[in-house]
């Protein structure tokens, strides 16, 4: 079982910055593949980024080069370094965990998640 808190959400200016935190309780995160993902109001959640355990990554188009997805095994931390933000970036953010460590792009892959955090743009 793998417990996931976020953190690190908060109110931003268009063009700033944030970075988010998903910490993991277990012995074994180095084997999972972490993932990022969020819901605006009104919407389906979304990908947004993922690690694999070999540290392989991968973005949703409308985040590419300006999200930048990390982790740290020693911690039990993933993290979520957005730059660049804009008000469509305003969204609940969830953190994920992959038993497989293969990081998905899609929500069927994960078995655990986080609560979320709120994370809002203004223009």
């Amino acid at each position: 079982q793998v417990q996931l808190v976020e953190s690190g959400g908060g109110s931003v200016q268009a063009g700033g910055s944030l970075r988010l935190s998903c910490a993991a309780s277990g012995r074994t995160f180095n084997t999972y593949g972490m993932g990022w993902f969020r819901q605006a109001p009104g919407k389906e959640r979304e990908f947004v980024a993922a690690i694999s355990r070999f540290g392989g990554t991968r973005y949703a188009d409308s985040v590419k080069d300006r999200f930048t997805i990390s982790r740290d095994n020693a911690k039990n931390m993933a993290y979520l370094q957005m730059n660049s933000l804009k008000p469509e970036d305003t969204a609940v953010y969830y953190c994920a965990a992959d038993s497989a460590g293969s990081g998905w792009s899609t929500e069927s892959g994960y078995d655990y998640w986080g609560q979320g955090t709120q994370v809002t743009v203004s223009s």
